[in-house]
């Protein structure tokens, strides 16, 4: 059983966020990526569509999300479901850091209103 202490996580910075990644198929993991996400205040991210699901769970602060054009403000223990195909922002309107556990497949693509195609690190 692969155990991934904390001083082993990969942090990796992208749109004024940070990402820590714990689960990939770097740290042992067979299908699922899992990081712990923290997004500072006042950060919004760009839009961007998913290729997997992504379950999104806010552990501290909130947040507005945006999937497919609906909007919620979402709080601490609140999760989001984000299917493939959408597209999702994430924005801290707040004047703290939120943090939330993110858990989706391997092979994780995002792709910007510009046509740009990102791989992240943490989700792959």
């Amino acid at each position: 059983m692969p155990v991934v202490r904390s001083s082993q996580a990969v942090a990796h910075e992208m749109h004024g966020a940070r990402f820590v990644s714990y689960a990939t198929p770097l740290t042992g993991s067979k299908e699922l990526c899992a990081w712990r996400g923290e997004i500072p205040a006042g950060t919004k991210a760009p839009a961007h569509t998913v290729n997997r699901e992504e379950i999104f769970h806010l552990l501290h602060g909130e947040l507005l999300i945006t999937v497919d054009g609906r909007t919620d403000r979402v709080f601490a223990g609140d999760t989001v479901i984000v299917n493939p195909g959408a597209t999702l922002t994430v924005e801290n309107p707040t004047d703290h850091t939120a943090v939330s556990w993110v858990t989706t497949s391997h092979g994780l693509e995002a792709e910007l209103a510009d046509g740009t195609r990102i791989t992240p690190p943490w989700a792959n």
